[in-house]
């Protein structure tokens, strides 16, 4: 019988120049400095900034899962 588990959810926002998949990785990448266990991320909003007429950064709000540590 498997162990039971239970999850968190975190919520963070992160921002790329270069584009959304960038701002997942460097989300991604931060997340992991400081939870351990994470199993999988939502992406739950999409956004840019805009100045000046011209697309200045990609955001992603994104739900953080990980298993809490017995």
């Amino acid at each position: 019988m498997a162990e039971p588990r239970v999850a968190r959810v975190t919520e963070i926002i992160a921002g790329s120049p270069k584009g959304f998949e960038d701002a997942v990785k460097i989300g991604f990448a931060r997340a992991t400095k400081t939870l351990r266990g994470i199993t999988g991320l939502r992406i739950v909003e999409f956004r840019v900034a805009v100045e000046n007429s011209k697309i200045t950064e990609y955001r992603v709000r994104m739900e953080v899962i990980f298993v809490l540590e017995t």
